[in-house]
């Protein structure tokens, strides 16, 4: 099919398991969001912010292990620079329920 992924292409996308250190409301951002500061290990400290209000709240999140998308170039959203994609389920309603592994594993660790 024409939209198919070739394996080289997904091969290129850095996932990686972290652990949320620091979370903070994001209130300049347009769409409600959270501010995470997520530590992968050896790829040290990476900050995102996430829509993912509906679920979560700062204080639910620190200490949290999350899969991320690490090698997306900076992306400046309102007065802060996002580091990396934190992925989850968007549900119908546009809610997001986070992915994570069902064992702590370590920091860094790839996703494949």
């Amino acid at each position: 099919m024409e939209n198919d992924l070739k394996w080289s292409e997904f091969t290129r996308v850095d996932m990686r398991v972290g652990t949320v250190t620091a979370a903070e409301p994001f209130p300049e951002a347009r769409q409600p969001a959270i501010k995470l500061w997520i530590d992968f290990g050896e790829l040290g400290t990476r900050k995102t912010s996430a829509q993912i209000t509906d679920h979560y709240t700062p204080s639910l999140l620190i200490g949290r292990q999350v899969v991320a998308v690490v090698n997306f170039p900076p992306k400046q959203i309102a007065n802060f620079i996002s580091e990396c994609l934190v992925l989850g389920g968007v549900e119908e309603d546009r809610s997001v329920t986070l992915l994570r592994p069902d064992r702590i594993i370590k920091n860094g660790t790839r996703i494949a």
